[in-house]
């Protein structure tokens, strides 16, 4: 097995895809996503764009769907939740198609819907994520930050050295044998760097500031929280992804 680590979507190989994708935005998206189906959400679609999300949950009866929409932090008007992971209660997500679109984390996940496995990962189901890898052993992964509108972002970065990390120490393997470039050597730092006080990392990140700007604080505690839910979203046709079974 071999891992890779990309800042963004945008520096992702264009030629090419590996066996296993992994898209990481721990502020908030697949925090939310992962939360939204431990809750008890049927399912979480991705869009990019908001028209096309409107249309495609139209067609869903209105008890049955939940709209979540952001750009830079905040609401977009006329859906149901933020990008909040503390909205997502089983209260209001249980049983419904969640159709989400973001300002980053929507986009990595539409760069690497193409492969042959998809899954969503975040600080709160890292475990879960590391796990899935070393029971499956995919010849190729790609860890895939979602950044900030195509910039390197911190908690990104962190999270997929903890995932890097996590496989590392299970697996008794060293880093350099599992390493597909330098980048995920960097992240694994970042990671034993900070491991003890990831929290007070993200408050440093600029999007944490950004949160922190609008009263974000429980959020940002939240997505800092490691290994608090066994989920492991991944995708079951393009665009969709359910609860691994």
């Amino acid at each position: 097995m071999k891992l890779f680590v990309y800042h963004t979507p945008e520096l992702t190989p264009v030629d090419s895809l590996p066996e296993c994708a992994i898209a990481v935005d721990v502020l908030r998206a697949t925090t939310t996503m992962a939360t939204a189906l431990a809750a008890g959400g049927e399912a979480v679609q991705v869009f990019s764009d908001i028209d096309l999300l409107k249309k495609e949950s139209s067609a869903w009866e209105k008890e049955k769907r939940l709209l979540i929409g952001e750009r830079g932090g905040a609401k977009l008007p006329g859906f149901d939740l933020g990008n909040s992971p503390l909205e997502c209660t089983p209260e209001r997500v249980e049983g419904k198609r969640i159709f989400i679109s973001t300002t980053n984390g929507t986009r990595a996940l539409q760069r690497i819907e193409k492969a042959k496995v998809v899954l969503a990962a975040a600080m709160v189901n890292r475990a879960t994520v590391v796990q899935y890898l070393l029971d499956k052993q995919p010849e190729t992964v790609w860890l895939v930050g979602s950044g900030w509108e195509g910039s390197f972002s911190l908690e990104d970065t962190v999270c997929a050295g903890a995932i890097a990390h996590g496989v590392i120490q299970k697996s008794k393997i060293r880093a350099d044998e599992v390493a597909g470039n330098d980048e995920l050597i960097s992240a694994i730092a970042l990671y034993c760097q900070w491991q003890d006080n990831l929290l007070e990392l993200f408050h440093h990140a600029s999007h944490g500031k950004r949160l922190l700007r609008m009263e974000g604080y429980d959020d940002l505690k939240y997505c800092s929280d490691m290994d608090t839910l066994d989920v492991l979203p991944i995708q079951h046709e393009v665009g969709v992804l359910k609860l691994n079974s």
